[in-house]
């Protein structure tokens, strides 16, 4: 099943910006992961994924009909495009409720793809770490590929490693607030931490310069929606988010100058003039 929705991809010796990501048993071709809620419509909403390049839209199972959807519905407009379906499991207050709606999309997405997570209240809709460490070690027990939600906790992520999640993925800043990197010291401790673990930032996200700062970081890949659904022209933030996770990318493996507090002359001052 999971080699049906593995994308092939050339190698980066050859093609640089060929930098594909491997989740689980999942190659991905882009980076950008995209959200499917709240455009203006959903042609704008097909327009926009199309524009942000990405394979994997991620789709609320607890606000669609998964077992009968309607011929033009968001789920059947996705399938249709031959995007890789990433159900969520938003709306989950519980570990329970969470594993309920995990084995409902299974059972009818035919995918062992889960985006877990698991909300402690409806103001900050920040995760609830305890009910989040619980659903997750359930889910992976039962043979899910797990992209778990979590608090930019280095301590949080490393457990959710440790459980065998297939990716981890640390908030930016709260759901929808557009607030950016607000913690950029705890993201570069939990990359450092767990450097062979996928880590996706997820969350917070408000635009190109944010996605562009969190790959600086090290981070392999973004997953967002707001940004661009509420954007003023959704299509153009699409692309502008694509080319800025490309850009951040290719930035952190070229390696940046180490800041200095003072001038450092980039010409030799052997051979200069008057010497």
């Amino acid at each position: 099943m999971a080699d049906a929705n593995a994308v092939a991809t050339p190698s980066t010796e050859s093609d640089p910006d060929a930098d594909a990501l491997t989740i689980g048993d999942y190659t991905l071709t882009s980076r950008l992961m995209i959200g499917s809620s709240g455009y203006p419509n959903p042609q704008v909403m097909l327009d926009a994924i199309t524009a942000s390049g990405a394979d994997m839209v991620t789709v609320a199972i607890r606000r669609v009909n998964v077992e009968n959807p309607a011929p033009e519905s968001h789920l059947d407009l996705l399938k249709r495009g031959g995007h890789t379906i990433l159900p969520n499991t938003a709306g989950c207050y519980t570990a329970r409720e969470a594993v309920l709606v995990a084995n409902l999309a299974r059972e009818a997405l035919d995918t062992d793809l889960i985006k877990l997570e698991v909300i402690g209240d409806d103001e900050t809709l920040m995760p609830d770490v305890e009910q989040l460490l619980k659903a997750a070690k359930t889910l992976v027990d039962d043979g899910f590929t797990v992209l778990a939600y979590a608090n930019d906790d280095p301590i949080t992520c490393r457990k959710l490693a440790d459980l065998g999640c297939a990716a981890v993925m640390p908030l930016g800043a709260p759901i929808g607030s557009g607030m950016g990197i607000v913690n950029p010291y705890n993201l570069r401790i939990i990359r450092e931490i767990l450097p062979d673990t996928p880590l996706i930032v997820d969350a917070g996200i408000g635009t190109a310069s944010d996605a562009a700062q969190a790959m600086e970081l090290g981070y392999d890949g973004i997953l967002l929606n707001t940004a661009i659904a509420e954007a003023q022209h959704p299509v153009d933030m699409a692309r502008a988010i694509r080319h800025a996770l490309k850009g951040g990318r290719l930035a952190y493996r070229a390696g940046r100058i180490p800041r200095r507090r003072y001038a450092k002359a980039s010409s030799p001052e052997k051979g200069r003039v008057g010497q």
